[in-house]
């Protein structure tokens, strides 16, 4: 823990507010450091999204070395975002030889704004040949550069974006800031339709991204292969107390995990993310963390940052920190909720029910262009949180199945079904409702429940897209979430201006629009639960896609009209698209074998030989007991149950191994979960102290 940090903690609340951001290259901090003209220049920048003005480049980069080197830090970086789905950073030194026998700190315009870090080694699906090097990052100065702190030194973290030679998008920052643009013109143009003053303005996208992680103690994790390897325990019997009490949701939280807590929220804190709520989850060794509200790139990078700083502090305090979605088989698995609203160009959350009819107009057309956007596309939104780790935990306990439906609650639904025969003027709230623009409804703020089943819910003033998993880039989800919502609100912006310029009345022309939206799109809305068998069929006959499995989930990357939306909106050109496809495929394949050779290696040389020594033991007991004549039937059932269970492990490993690369990779992870079933068995049959591997109860429980 650093000095900082500790002082933190042993600090009062003042403290907090003294070393907020203290480490974030801020709007606020940028104003000690450059010009009036400079610091005018750059702010219009971050907040219309514009150009960096190049004659100011030079200046922001003296003064953002100036900052960093009076933070102790010796080196730069462009901090990016690749495909893996991790961040990416390479470190360069701000000194140079003086020609002197000196040193001095140099930092240049051109070096903030373009880095070029090698291509080659990073995933591109085919957008680059292994022999083409070069990539280049370019400075995103809408998300504001950070100090990395370590034991010996800092480095200044840039956020960029990575792409190739030709302007390839490399990354998941570059389309998912090509597709708030796409978004921003669509709710812009609407907003004109409404009379807003549109002109030079933007609307933007915001998120809160609640993040779920398991903490286990370092020393329970480092016996694991399986988890050292592969994020997840691939064997392990449920004990039998786990999470049925209910009792570890918002229950106490244990002085040591409060101790991690503490430091995580003030480490956060001081690189500007807007930590705000900390609660034990529903499983036992689970928790969340969940920010406030904010500008969708900059909550993405923050969620990024969230996830290595929660690895770095637990280190600190002998924890590990999982982020897989499904660590522990049998219970609750863990979720990213990607909390989605848009601020329009009038600056209002658009997802908010108004104080007067016309803002309530604005919010029921979003909320129709929503139920369309994800009817049309919830194979797109399926496939845009399909991994190996998500298909464990879709559909199972707290998770959202893979069927993507709408929930808008008792209320809203009630409007929306009045919507469709022609207009809503009555609320299950009580009374008739004011009559404006149309003759739309008048809605109080929070008019629904929340249904944690549903993987796309209405909460009152945003989408709650439950399906992003724990160890996930909230980019992809959003990439998508923008880009459908942009293309549904171009159909019907369309519509609406082809109607006024043939003299129709706009309020008609819009209740006449939002009715039929409402009559095509329907079959999305669910407001039951969405665990039931019986929503399963009901699904079926709507005709609504459940892609279980990641393979078919990204199959639909490559239909024709998919392709089309995302070159439309000049979100991914088709080259960039089928990128994804061929990364995506293929992380998940060789996440698949990893976790099967690892499962292999812990069942042959660490389980089978344990069973094999305690059936030594068993005979030697049998054959004492009958030596002084004392009944050993129980034993002896006792070793051929193990025996038995032993040889389907070993007949398990031989099918395991038999498969090739060439075997579906659907079959292979069968297989493996065929390996685990006597594997667990047996941890019920062996005797714990000889068991090698910590159990569940030991790594939920002790800590």
């Amino acid at each position: 823990m650093s000095e900082q940090a500790t002082g933190m903690m042993l600090g009062d609340a003042h403290s907090v507010l003294a070393h907020y951001g203290e480490n974030v290259f801020s709007i606020k901090t940028m104003r000690n450091y450059l010009s009036e003209a400079a610091y005018s220049s750059l702010l219009n920048t971050i907040c219309s999204g514009s150009n960096i003005d190049e004659k100011i480049a030079d200046e922001v980069a003296d003064a953002m070395k100036t900052w960093a080197l009076e933070k102790g830090a010796t080196h730069y970086t462009h901090w990016f975002q690749p495909l893996t789905g991790a961040t990416a950073e390479k470190h360069d030194s701000f000194f140079s030889p003086d020609g002197e026998g000196g040193v001095v700190a140099q930092f240049s315009g051109k070096e903030l704004i373009k880095g070029e870090p090698d291509a080659s080694s990073f995933p591109s699906g085919g957008l680059r040949a292994t022999f083409e090097a070069r990539g280049y990052t370019a400075w995103d100065p809408t998300s504001p550069a950070f100090i990395k702190e370590a034991e010996s030194g800092s480095t200044l973290c840039i956020p960029t974006v990575f792409v190739g030679y030709h302007g390839e998008a490399l990354d998941k920052k570059a389309p998912l800031l090509r597709s708030m643009a796409a978004v921003s013109e669509q709710i812009c143009r609407l907003g004109k339709l409404f009379g807003i003053e549109a002109e030079g303005k933007r609307a933007y996208a915001t998120l809160g991204a609640e993040q779920e992680y398991f903490l286990i103690d370092e020393e329970f994790y480092a016996a694991r292969l399986d988890l050292l390897q592969t994020g997840r325990t691939l064997f392990g019997r449920k004990p039998a107390k786990h999470q049925q009490m209910d009792d570890h949701y918002f229950g106490s939280i244990k002085t040591r995990v409060m101790e991690f807590m503490y430091e995580l929220d003030h480490e956060l804190w001081r690189l500007g993310v807007p930590a705000k709520t900390r609660h034990n989850e529903v499983c036992p060794g689970q928790f969340e963390l969940a920010p406030m509200f904010e500008e969708l790139n900059l909550a993405v990078d923050h969620n990024m940052i969230t996830m290595q700083t929660m690895k770095e502090v637990a280190e600190r305090h002998g924890f590990v920190c999982l982020l897989h979605e499904k660590p522990f088989a049998g219970v609750n698995g863990s979720g990213k909720h990607n909390n989605w609203a848009v601020c329009g160009p009038d600056g209002k959350n658009w997802l908010t029910p108004g104080d007067n009819p016309h803002e309530n107009a604005k919010f029921l057309t979003m909320i129709c262009a929503l139920i369309k956007a994800v009817d049309t596309h919830a194979d797109l939104l399926r496939a845009a949180v399909a991994s190996a780790g998500n298909d464990h935990r879709l559909g199972a306990n707290e998770a959202p199945p893979a069927i993507i439906s709408v929930f808008l609650g008792e209320q809203l639904s009630d409007v929306i079904e009045q919507l469709e025969t022609g207009g809503a003027t009555t609320s299950k709230a009580g009374g008739t409702l004011q009559v404006g623009v149309s003759s739309l409804p008048e809605l109080p703020r929070d008019a629904t429940d929340r249904n944690r089943t549903s993987p796309f819910a209405f909460t009152g003033n945003k989408f709650e897209f439950r399906a992003v998993g724990s160890n996930q880039s909230c980019a992809g989800a959003n990439i998508v979430l923008n880009t459908i919502v942009a293309e549904a609100l171009d159909g019907m912006c369309t519509k609406l201006e082809a109607d006024v310029a043939d003299g129709k009345d706009f309020n008609e022309a819009l209740q006449t629009l939002l009715s039929a939206v409402v009559k095509e799109h329907k079959r999305v809305l669910f407001n039951g639960d969405n665990y039931t068998d019986e929503w399963q069929e009901e699904a079926a006959g709507r005709g609504l896609p459940n892609l279980k499995k990641t393979p078919e989930s990204l199959d639909r990357l490559l239909q024709d009209n998919v392709i089309e939306m995302f070159g439309k909106y000049n979100v991914l050109s088709e080259r960039e698209l089928k990128s994804r496809y061929e990364v995506y495929a293929e992380e998940y394949d060789t996440t698949i074998r990893i976790e099967a050779d690892c499962a292999v290696t812990i069942a042959r040389t660490q389980i089978v030989p344990v069973s094999a020594e305690y059936q030594a033991e068993l005979v030697e007991t049998i054959q004492g007991l009958e030596s002084v004549g004392v009944d050993a039937t129980a034993t002896r059932e006792l070793l051929t149950e193990i025996a038995g269970e032993t040889a389907k492990v070993l007949n398990a490993i031989k099918t395991l191994e038999a498969s090739s690369a060439e075997s579906d990779v659907v079959e292979v992870r069968e297989l493996t979960e065929a390996l685990r079933a006597p594997v667990d068995r047996l941890e019920a049959l062996l005797p714990d102290e000889i068991w090698p591997l910590p159990s569940y109860a030991e790594m939920m429980f002790m800590m």
